[in-house]
């Protein structure tokens, strides 16, 4: 994979168009750069106002911003028991943020939070297995009523 040119050739190009020298296309032929890099360069200073290379930030963006992370936090806090659900109504009503359960997931866990089970509940009819391997069973071993 090739390398990215380095900023002082950037700042350099620039200069150049800032002065008003040349076209894009010339300075690119001048500066043995494309005309798609000069276009690309030019069209980044005009948005972010800064020469330098942009550094490239890959994933997701976060739509909750840290007004919103803390508001979780502050909620948690207050009332641990809320579902993913209370909090996914909150953070629309609220912060007027609109956020699947998944995502809700995914930013409590990048808080630093977790789901607890709630030891209130019932427990699974289904039994866990034991160290042997063997099933276990809710009942007493029977003998088979087969005659063999």
């Amino acid at each position: 994979m090739a390398n990215a040119y380095g900023d002082d050739l950037r700042r350099k190009f620039l200069l150049a168009y800032d002065q008003g020298e040349e076209t894009l296309e010339e300075l690119a032929d001048r500066f043995l750069v494309s005309v798609g890099w000069a276009k690309k360069v030019s069209a980044q200073r005009n948005r972010t106002g800064q020469a330098e290379r942009v550094p490239h930030q890959p994933g997701r963006k976060l739509r909750a911003g840290a007004e919103a992370q803390r508001q979780v936090m502050d909620w948690v806090a207050l009332k641990p028991d809320l579902t993913l659900a209370q909090l996914q109504a909150r953070l629309h009503s609220d912060a007027g943020i609109s956020l699947s359960l998944g995502r809700i997931w995914h930013l409590l866990k990048r808080l630093g939070l977790r789901l607890k089970k709630s030891h209130s509940t019932q427990l699974s009819g289904i039994r866990k297995p034991t160290a042997s391997g063997a099933k276990s069973s809710p009942h007493a071993s029977s003998r088979s009523r087969r005659r063999g």
